[in-house]
């Protein structure tokens, strides 16, 4: 270890409360990654577990004065590599600042600690009577830090937004270990440059956010929900936007093609009929306007030779959304695959998952295809062996020919799941020169020496980030 390490750990060993910092090789080796395979991690020299953000203030305070890199952490649930150690880093965990500090019924905000769990927010609110939209797939174990971070989206984004669009302010701590507090709690408020939303997204490489003030709805009404087959996808994609452009806001629109299907009833069998090659599921909380919306939906998707059903048993609803959010883990227990996140307007759905297939065939790997539909917002899943070194250069040249794809069609590299490590690349590609400079500007501003996530997003000349491992992009 060396000397300027030494110091430092002692440093925060002597500030930090007991059991803070763990420098235990098994639980830094568990702490190196999110879930994102075949992005680079190297080997931590500390993992920090913060309690309260003068912990966080401490570690960067130290951090920046030895020139140590800092990593930070909460649940690890990314799919971009965006969490992962570089060689000699601290991991700074903000997973134990899990209070709910406030829920305000008369303005309808509340203010949570970064390590507070979505799902459990989510139900909290709801026990008062109120709603937080977003809800990614991984909200059972995610962090509303973490979400902040990367502007995570969900199944109800389509009628309600991402993550940013409740974000009102932020309590940051800045690579020096000074403590920045952004935005505000009223739902007007204008004064200033949006620092809130600099913060939001950024992954981590501008500051450490340790508290968010959210805004809050009122409770959405159970909502209906429908389920139609299709024979293709390219059907499906078309009753998507035939249905949006009809003025109707569904509060969920999700789409699976059969390759998706086949893997999710490997796992459960759900009932999926053999002969679809597309499946929609959608919903309204439109309360007495739901069952026309949903009937306007069958109508539209009868035109498209889709066979659309309204359950309104709420337990088979249920199954039905259950399908959807088993996509992650029944993917997850084929083995190894690679996330592809792009989003394009609406109307190039259709040519997007369609040439997916194509990418498919062209590399020889299989992609199964789901959506946030009345997104836009399609997650190609590339399958492979990790264990076949041709395998697995084939799937990573089909993960980026995706991503061009999707910036050949006016859309972008990740509608929800960040840049990280894993599209590093493909950021520049759609930045272009200028947005490359504005953002290592910014970078430079808040976090002139480097420390903070180095790597991660965009790699900044003459910092840190140059010297990090491997780059998965050119593979």
């Amino acid at each position: 270890m060396s000397t300027v390490l030494d110091t430092a750990l002692a440093e925060l060993a002597a500030g930090l409360p007991d059991g803070a910092l763990v420098t235990d090789p098994d639980v830094l080796a568990a702490h190196r990654s999110d879930r994102a395979p075949f992005c680079p991690s190297g080997r931590p020299a500390a993992l920090v577990r913060a309690r309260s953000t003068d912990d966080v203030s401490l570690v960067l305070r130290t951090a920046h004065a030895h020139r140590i890199p800092v990593v930070p952490q909460a649940a690890r649930t990314g799919l971009a590599g965006g969490a992962n150690a570089i060689e000699g880093c601290i991991l700074l965990s903000v997973e134990r600042m899990d209070r709910i500090l406030e829920i305000d019924t008369v303005d309808q905000v509340a203010v949570v600690e970064a390590g507070v769990v979505n799902a459990v927010f989510s139900r909290a609110v709801a026990e008062r009577g109120l709603f937080y939209p977003p809800d990614p797939s991984s909200w059972e174990e995610s962090t509303l830090g973490g979400n902040a971070a990367t502007n995570a989206g969900g199944l109800c984004c389509v009628k309600y937004g991402v993550t940013a669009d409740f974000v009102r302010g932020l309590t940051v701590v800045l690579a020096d270990g000074s403590v920045l507090r952004t935005g505000r709690r009223t739902a007007k408020g204008v004064a200033g440059y949006d620092l809130t939303h600099l913060f939001v997204g950024s992954e981590g490489t501008l500051g450490v956010i340790t508290e968010v003030t959210l805004a809050l709805r009122p409770a959405a009404q159970a909502p209906l929900t429908a389920v139609a087959f299709f024979p293709t996808p390219a059907a499906a994609c078309a009753v998507v936007s035939d249905y949006m452009a009809d003025g109707t806001r569904p509060s969920l629109l999700e789409l699976m093609d059969r390759p998706t299907m086949d893997v999710v009833s490997a796992y459960r069998d759900l009932g999926f009929p053999p002969d679809a090659g597309a499946v929609l599921i959608t919903q309204s909380d439109r309360g007495e306007q739901a069952a026309a919306d949903l009937k306007r939906f069958a109508d539209i998707a009868a035109v498209h030779d889709g066979d659309a059903i309204v359950s309104e048993d709420p337990a088979e609803a249920e199954m039905l959304l259950a399908a959807r959010r088993l996509v992650a883990v029944a993917t997850e227990s084929l083995g190894a695959y690679l996330a592809d996140d792009v989003c394009v307007p609406r109307r190039m759905l259709a040519e997007l998952v369609d040439r997916v297939q194509d990418v498919a065939r062209a590399h020889g790997v299989r992609i199964t295809c789901v959506a946030h539909a009345g997104d836009g917002n399609l997650h190609p899943h590339v399958l492979f062996d990790p264990a076949d070194p041709d395998q697995v250069e084939r799937a990573h040249r089909a993960f980026g020919a995706v991503m061009d794809l999707g910036l050949e069609l006016g859309g972008t590299i990740t509608g929800e799941h960040g840049v990280g490590v894993l599209k590093r690349d493909w950021l520049t590609k759609e930045l272009g020169p200028v947005g490359v400079r504005v953002h290592r500007d910014i970078k430079h501003t808040l976090d002139p020496r480097g420390i903070l996530n180095p790597g991660k997003v965009l790699a900044a000349a003459g910092t840190t980030a140059d010297a990090v491992a491997g780059d998965v992009g050119t593979a």
